[in-house]
């Protein structure tokens, strides 16, 4: 019986696919709060959420990561169920090791995240986070996580307590920055240097995820991929982000007819400036192309987005089976089958 193959392994054999984007797709099936954003679907509806993984497993993701994302003590704290903490994080990770079980050669990952309560210049603060930090990475490794994801954030020093407490593990280490707006860290610290600084300390792969979309990714990804020599990873939000509007916190739509009742697209009523599948692949291949081999989609992504970053590296997961096929289509099809009167309405359909 051979030995099962590692993180670092994989990725230098090729590419490896990493599912993010819980949040806001659960809270689109109906099984989350927006606003709130904390996952107690894993303890109230534990059937919606192994459905997702499964959803995201065929559409392509090798990493079944668990979804612990504001799973925090400070999280559970804000709305009154503290007491929930270890159940839930314990019940997010036996649902993703089991999804991840059904096939052989997933990962299953065990999550910890910004945790919002940073304090560059409170060191009692610094120490909560990073005991936030210990005890979710400890629930983790008892659960038989394969790797722990630090994600998703905008401070160094809450990047760096991060893999501090999640190299401590003794699993390898994803660490992901989410740079907002003022295109460095919220501490002050270059982003290409925060990553830089990541990998010096341990982490197996540096990169970015969430907040920003490809156009306004990209640029930064291409200068960490010069400096690194670690594996680096890509998960961009799947929404048109711009140089005007870096981030999905400032995305704007003047069309929007009813605007939403918080006076902002996000998180809300980003809907129309999704980006469509063929864009997402795109970038999924551009990133590749730089050697980028962990790659992803972070929030707004469903499982087709998945599918598409994964036949864009040259993949064929099971949910390719029903990848698109326009030439059966009843009017934009070429099929000898189809009515030469039904196709011709679709010029002017």
């Amino acid at each position: 019986m051979t030995a099962p193959i590692s993180l670092q392994e994989q990725l230098d054999a090729g590419p490896v696919i990493c599912a993010e984007g819980f949040l806001f797709e659960l809270e689109r099936r109906g099984y989350l709060t927006a606003g709130e954003f904390v996952p107690e679907v894993a303890l109230e509806h534990p059937e919606a959420l192994r459905t997702l993984h499964v959803d995201f497993q065929r559409a392509g993701s090798h990493i079944v990561e668990a979804f612990t994302y504001n799973g925090h003590r400070e999280k559970m704290r804000v709305i009154g169920k503290e007491d929930l903490l270890e159940p839930l994080n314990r019940a997010a990770l036996k649902i993703a090791r089991g999804v991840a079980d059904s096939r052989p050669g997933d990962f299953m990952a065990g999550n910890i995240s910004n945790t919002n309560i940073w304090d560059p210049a409170d060191e009692q603060k610094q120490r909560e986070v990073r005991a936030m930090f210990d005890e979710m990475v400890g629930w983790a490794v008892e659960e038989g996580a394969d790797l722990i994801i630090g994600e998703t954030f905008y401070y160094a020093g809450e990047a760096f307590a991060a893999l501090e407490a999640a190299k401590a593990s003794g699993l390898p280490v994803v660490l992901t920055l989410a740079p907002m707006a003022f295109e460095e860290m919220a501490d002050g610290v270059g982003v290409v240097e925060t990553c830089q600084r990541l990998e010096q300390a341990g982490a197996d792969v540096v990169g970015l995820n969430c907040f920003r979309g490809p156009e306004t990714m990209m640029p930064w990804l291409k200068e960490i991929r010069e400096v690194v020599s670690c594996h680096v990873a890509a998960l961009p939000i799947p929404y048109r982000t711009t140089t005007q509007e870096p981030t999905f916190f400032n995305l704007s739509d003047v069309r929007a007819s009813v605007p939403s009742p918080h006076g902002r697209t996000f998180p809300t009523a980003l809907d129309p400036l999704m980006m469509n599948r063929y864009e997402v692949g795109a970038f999924a291949r551009e990133a590749y192309a730089l050697g980028i081999n962990y790659l992803g989609v972070c929030c707004g992504a469903s499982p087709m987005h998945i599918r598409e970053v994964a036949e864009a590296v040259g993949l064929t997961p099971p949910a390719s089976r029903y990848s698109e096929n326009m030439k059966n289509h009843f009017m934009y099809g070429t099929h000898d089958r189809l009515p030469e009167n039904i196709s011709a309405l679709g010029s002017r359909a």
